[in-house]
């Protein structure tokens, strides 16, 4: 499954600053375990259902449900989803740290060609001890800049609710 959507998922680095998912996981084989799997060749979309749970390198997707499809251009888009209650989620080491990038929704998007993530209701990010949440987080792992508003689309001030952000102090190295 090339480069399989989600690897840079976890670019999702969208705190106070830009974090970079580890470049070795790229070059990682994906496993996906799941209770379930439906595959439609013709036109390629494979279905996890069940406890799923995706790995490569340092990237970790968990969710309910994920729906893997391919254009014919080879790139592909990927919604992980959670039922009932519940959160995808993911988890991925920073490029160069022991640090961890982490997010959690109801619904995380991928769209490996133009390399943005979304992430839709009870959204959130935390890279170190930075966090952001709000309704939807858009990250764009080309520019490395996200966008967290309370709703797609929306004004500020508008409901449900508004963003937060917890921007952690950062060490001047002892001074």
């Amino acid at each position: 499954m090339k480069r399989l959507l989600l690897t840079s998922l976890l670019v999702l680095a969208a705190g106070a600053q830009p974090a970079l998912a580890e470049k070795a996981d790229r070059d990682q084989p994906v496993n996906i375990e799941a209770d379930r799997l439906t595959v439609d060749d013709r036109n390629k979309v494979h279905i996890f259902e069940g406890n799923v749970i995706l790995t490569q390198g340092t990237l970790m997707i968990r969710g309910d449900k994920l729906v893997v499809t391919q254009d014919a251009a080879g790139f592909q888009n990927g919604v992980a989803t959670a039922a009932g209650k519940g959160l995808a989620t993911f988890r991925q080491r920073r490029d160069g740290t022991t640090e961890y990038v982490e997010g959690e929704a109801e619904r995380i998007e991928y769209d490996s060609r133009s390399e943005k993530a979304r992430l839709f209701n009870r959204a959130k990010v935390t890279s170190g001890g930075d966090q952001v949440s709000g309704h939807y987080i858009e990250y764009d792992a080309i520019t490395e800049n996200y966008l967290a508003t309370n709703a797609p689309g929306s004004t500020p001030g508008t409901a449900p609710s508004r963003v937060r952000a917890v921007i952690q102090p950062k060490s001047d190295g002892g001074q």
